[in-house]
């Protein structure tokens, strides 16, 4: 059995592909590791409170791990982190880490070449699986989850605080992928399967926050179009949720 650890975003997609390699036999999940921006103590991207991630990883009843980042962090001086981190676990025996990625290529060559590089092997339970099929089997199977962050340049404030049912994916414009899979919605999940008992929280205030690309090309996550201009996306809604 491998000794393994999950990289642990508190969304839909993780406790799917956590599901998943539970009913594996051959990895043993005994921690979870979360990047958390230190200036706001929040959960990177999702903008979840950090005491529901504590309270989350409780009722998965396994030890998280938190990589405390500033919210203002250059690619070269994350990676340095991260590195770090995963050396740190590799003496401690830890051989694979689980993501919970499912088709997007370049992702993946980057999780993949940052960790063989030191050895630590990469796991993918969803990988190009359906992502309509994988949101139905999310809620067929008792998940519950809740929008804590959408692109505002793919949907609009209503979209935020919504719970994940049928009725949220029929919702979703035909430009959206079910799962959120190019960066439409994060999600905190708050009960399902794999939970020992559902985290309690109630609804916060939603606000838009709009955010600037870097000047070093070299430390941005955007692409560029065929004209070569920047595909940079800048306005996010964010829904707080407040532990209860």
């Amino acid at each position: 059995m491998y000794t393994t650890y999950f990289n642990w975003s508190s969304g839909k997609d993780s406790s799917l592909a956590l599901y998943y390699v539970l009913q594996q036999k051959e990895f043993q999940v005994s921690k979870l590791l979360t990047t958390v921006n230190q200036d706001y103590e929040r959960v990177s991207m999702h903008g979840l409170r950090e005491e529901l991630l504590d309270l989350q990883a409780k009722s998965l009843d396994i030890p998280l791990e938190k990589v405390k980042l500033p919210a203002q962090v250059s690619m070269s001086s994350y990676n340095e982190v991260m590195k770090n981190k995963v050396l740190k676990l590799m003496e401690n025996g830890y051989t694979h880490c689980v993501f919970g990625d499912i088709f997007l290529e370049d992702l993946r060559t980057y999780r993949e070449n940052q960790l063989t590089s030191v050895g630590i092997e990469c796991v993918f339970p969803l990988w190009k699986k359906n992502t309509k099929d994988l949101l139905l089997e999310f809620i067929e199977l008792g998940f519950k989850a809740i929008t804590v962050c959408v692109n505002a340049k793919y949907l609009d404030e209503t979209f935020c605080g919504r719970l994940i049912d049928k009725e949220f994916l029929y919702d979703l414009p035909s430009d959206v992928d079910p799962c959120g899979e190019n960066g439409e919605f994060h999600t905190f999940v708050f009960d399902g399967p794999i939970f020992k008992h559902p985290i309690k929280f109630e609804i916060g205030e939603k606000v838009l926050r709009s955010y600037e690309p870097s000047k070093d090309e070299n430390d941005n996550c955007f692409t560029k179009d065929e004209d070569n201009k920047i595909n940079w996306d800048t306005s996010f809604w964010y829904c707080d949720l407040i532990p209860t």
